[in-house]
């Protein structure tokens, strides 16, 4: 039985994504903050265009966008934007990892990129196949977010076969990264649902809040799945929904 996912928005002094809906329809713009590039990434620039769209062997789509202070990367028929770390590797190769640790990207000297993903762990070549856009996240409207939210709900519902609600309690300017961050919890509770080995633990989630006020970090405790992010870090102050399975999915990784 498929059911709609519901959107909650607490009421506080504080605007919440809700209550921006309710008020006003306004244009939403996140400017990451200014990085100094590192060694590894200057020479990453050196060796890849700025932005390109690249097919690995293995028939897997991507975007890699490097124009920016952070590498980003989306997959093909997938919503999620990885936030990337590059790091100095052997032979004067740059290994790309996400904020879990995982290695997703390796660039060689010559430009040569080879994609890790979980159906290839051991790696496929990529090839560019064409220019893109960037993948830095547009502007929304209050309006647009809601509906949004409510979409990313109905997702994670769908998938589990039961409601999910979510709780979206932030501050004016945090709403961009909030919706991403509703994007990548959706992400893991999906494909946690799907996996033989995950599904008994993502069915502990309940509930999912995003609030912008605390530590920024990730938690699970009695059903409702709390994250916490960080507005003025942009794309980067939120989690990605591999760090979301770690967390959720907890010993079950490891069997």
């Amino acid at each position: 039985m498929k059911l709609l996912g519901s959107v909650r928005a607490k009421k506080s002094p504080r605007v919440t994504a809700m209550a921006v809906a309710a008020i006003a329809v306004i244009g939403v713009g996140v400017v990451a903050p200014v990085v100094v590039p590192s060694e590894s990434q200057a020479q990453s620039r050196r060796t890849v265009p700025p932005t390109a769209r690249y097919v690995s062997s293995s028939g897997q789509g991507f975007i890699l966008d490097t124009s920016g202070s952070r590498p980003l990367m989306r997959l093909e028929r997938s919503t999620e934007v990885w936030v990337l770390r590059p790091t100095p590797a052997p032979r004067g190769d740059i290994i790309y990892r996400n904020d879990n640790g995982d290695q997703v990207l390796r660039v060689t000297p010559d430009g040569a990129v080879t994609l890790y993903t979980t159906a290839t762990p051991q790696g496929s070549p990529a090839s560019r196949v064409g220019e893109a856009q960037g993948l830095a996240s547009a502007a929304m409207t209050g309006a647009q977010l809601v509906e949004y939210f409510m979409r990313q709900s109905y997702r994670a519902s769908t998938a589990m076969g039961r409601l999910i609600v979510i709780d979206v309690d932030i501050q004016p300017g945090s709403e961009q990264v909030a919706a991403d961050t509703v994007s990548a919890a959706s992400d893991a509770i999906v494909r946690m649902a799907r996996s033989s080995n995950l599904r008994a633990q993502v069915e502990r989630v309940r509930r999912v809040v995003v609030s912008d006020q605390g530590r920024p970090g990730v938690s699970l405790v009695q059903g409702t799945l709390r994250i916490v992010i960080d507005a003025d870090a942009g794309i980067a102050g939120r989690p990605s929904s591999a760090r979301i399975v770690r967390v959720v999915g907890g010993d079950a990784l490891n069997r």
